[in-house]
């Protein structure tokens, strides 16, 4: 409590701190004064609404020009004030070596210009740090939420105002991905159900291989193609465009578009020898480049080329036994053996989910074992690592099908078996479950600690489980993404599944933040960062996939054929086709800006008056220094 309380020039975080109110007395409650809530504020570069009305960045020698700067809780909203206390923790360093009272050695060691904080919890005298739920705004932004009538609308200025940055970006993407399903899924049940089929079989297809049912065998004629593949690269791009608009505008609603970039202090898990920074010239762990190199060239990598080994076999499988079950359907034609065809799929289905779920816990025992000194070099290379195995493990065998095998119907039933298989994954385990345990396990708990006056509120927050982050949740987007962006012209209703797979998954999302976790601390921040530039280069690749897709459909290869057309003229074609759909996309994303133009100006304005705030504190400063005596 004495080093939270300490100046920060002594290695504390100059918050206020006292013992909990719990029975048990193993909980201090920490909270930050006015003068540190508006030194980081201008640290953090935040902005605030100025005397004007506008949104400028915060200053605290200007701080009488901001309104409701005599208010704290109007002045900052509640996940900024409770950021900003974590902030201020995770920065309390040691300023020399000592031992932590109580702890025997080596965890209770304590270097010089490590992390306190990291430290306590490693050595398990801090077990827990909650920022705390006020229970009054839970409840009022809960109506307004998940148990809101109205299938539409979600309150995102309450959402950001309550949980922070981190989290209102997310559903405010989900909400505008969520509409943006709208188009693509009216298109797709116009094709599916309006427009003409043409019966046909898989070109190249020999014995060997898949013979999928009848049913199967009706596809979507060459205009449905044509209109489904051309959209998909349209639409891809004008989303992402319009909403890097979108997001531009909340930055600047929320204040964060103009956020400091700062030099960054070691991340709380780093560690190495104690040496002098080079840059700082402070006393902090060191730990050589050439270490973090070898460590992710001689076992990430390896580690990482395992994982896709085993996704390799995984596609070898499945090719076995859709072989296998073809083989079966085709000397019995009844409905069982066309039941057991999607078998496969299924199963495969689940060996990539239970892959990738083990995946994402060793990518972050790799990550943190390569002893990144930044959180954003932490962030990236966990984010990375977690991308590429991901789109490799959920994409590899869709494109292996469509333009290795250029087995159309197989691609259909496969994506289609995604679809509806991940759905009803997806709706039992963010429905049903949540529901079961908030109803047979919370609510009792609940109920206990409300019947009992001697259990303390404090407590009863803390005991509920840490929430896991949005790592899945964008993770689970981000696959959406892709189905319908680079194969959905195969099998048009996509969209329409998507669509009511995420009107759901908003409410239960909702839900489970508010219900059944502790309260998560959330960073300020800008946009969605490394995921915005994952969706991106899906769009990319979609018009790739769509040009290609289209020319493996069995009636254009007719038609070539009809038309008298070598392979190699054909290919010629398909290469200019793709270069010009590239072509186009790259002209619509330049016809709509990143930002809107007002955005642009306000950005342009801050920065002009922070140029100039610079320059009168400069020639303030240089007038003092020339008022000053000399002595000889």
């Amino acid at each position: 409590m004495s080093i939270i309380s300490a100046p920060v020039k002594a290695g504390g975080a100059q918050l206020l701190v006292h013992p909990g109110e719990d029975m048990k007395g193993d909980m201090i409650v920490v909270a930050a004064p006015r003068c540190t809530l508006l030194r980081v504020t201008e640290d953090l570069g935040l902005c605030k609404t100025y005397q004007d009305g506008n949104m400028t960045a915060f200053s605290f020698e200007d701080r009488d020009n901001f309104c409701n700067i005599d208010n704290m809780q109007q002045f900052l909203t509640l996940a900024e004030r409770q950021y900003i206390v974590k902030h201020e923790l995770d920065s309390m360093r040691a300023m020399e070596d000592q031992r932590i009272p109580g702890v025997p050695a080596p965890k209770g060691k304590l270097k010089a210009r490590e992390s306190i904080l990291q430290k306590l919890e490693k050595a398990g005298v801090i077990r827990n740090i909650t920022p705390l739920h006020d229970q009054k705004l839970l409840s009022v932004l809960g109506k307004q939420w998940y148990s809101h009538k109205s299938l539409w609308g979600q309150p995102l200025d309450s959402i950001h105002a309550y949980f922070g940055g981190t989290i209102a970006y997310y559903f405010s993407f989900l909400d505008f991905y969520t509409l943006s399903l709208f188009p693509p899924a009216i298109i797709g049940l116009f094709i599916t159900f309006f427009l003409p089929s043409a019966n046909f079989s898989s070109a190249n297809k020999t014995e060997s291989e898949s013979t999928p049912p009848k049913d199967d065998d009706d596809q979507p004629s060459v205009s449905s193609y044509m209109v489904q593949a051309v959209f998909s690269m349209l639409w891809s791009t004008v989303f992402m465009e319009l909403w890097k608009r979108r997001s531009a505008a909340l930055s600047y609603r929320w204040g964060t578009f103009n956020l400091a970039e700062q030099f960054q202090e070691p991340r709380p898990g780093f560690h190495g020898e104690v040496g002098t920074n080079p840059v700082t010239g402070r006393l902090e762990p060191l730990f050589p480049e050439w270490k973090r190199r070898l460590r992710i060239g001689l076992v990430s990598l390896p580690a990482v080329g395992v994982f896709l080994g085993l996704v390799v076999m995984g596609m070898t499988g499945f090719y076995f036994f859709e072989r296998l079950v073809s083989g079966w359907h085709k000397a019995s034609g009844s409905y069982f053996t066309a039941v057991l065809l999607y078998v496969p799929s299924i199963a495969h289905i689940v060996y990539t989910n239970v892959l990738g779920n083990i995946y994402r816990n060793v990518a972050l025992k790799l990550t943190e074992a390569e002893n990144h000194r930044e959180e954003s070099s932490f962030d990236y290379h966990h984010t990375t690592k977690v991308l590429v195995f991901t789109f490799f493990n959920n994409f590899a065998v869709l494109f292996h099908i469509a333009f290795f095998k250029e087995d159309l119907p197989l691609l259909r039933k496969r994506l289609s078996s995604l679809l509806i298989v991940t759905q009803l994954v997806n709706q039992f385990t963010e429905v049903v479950v949540p529901f079961l345990v908030d109803r047979f396990f919370t609510s009792a708990d609940r109920n206990l600690k409300e019947d009992d006056p001697e259990v303390d509120h404090l407590q009863a927050q803390g005991s509920l489980p840490t929430f896991p982050g949005l790592f899945a949740e964008y993770i689970e987007l981000l696959v959406q993404f892709g189905y319908l962006s680079l194969f959905s012209c195969v099998y048009p209703l996509t969209a329409p599944l998507l669509l009511l797979n995420n009107l759901t998954e908003i409410r239960t999302d909702a839900y489970k933040l508010c219900k059944l976790f502790n309260k998560p601390f959330s960073a300020p921040v800008a946009n969605m960062g490394v995921w915005q530039l994952a969706f991106e280069v899906l769009s990319f690749i979609s018009v790739m996939s769509n040009c290609w897709l289209l020319l493996l459909s069995p009636r254009v290869k007719e038609l070539t054929e009809d038309a008298g057309l070598s392979s190699s003229k054909v290919l010629i074609i398909a290469v200019i086709v793709e270069h010009v759909l590239i072509i186009v996309k790259m002209i619509l994303a330049l016809m709509i800006p990143d930002e809107p133009d007002w955005v642009r100006i306000k950005r342009e304005q801050i920065e002009y008056h922070s140029m100039q705030a610079f320059k009168k504190q400069r020639i303030a400063s240089s007038r003092v220094a020339d008022k000053l005596p000399l002595k000889a």
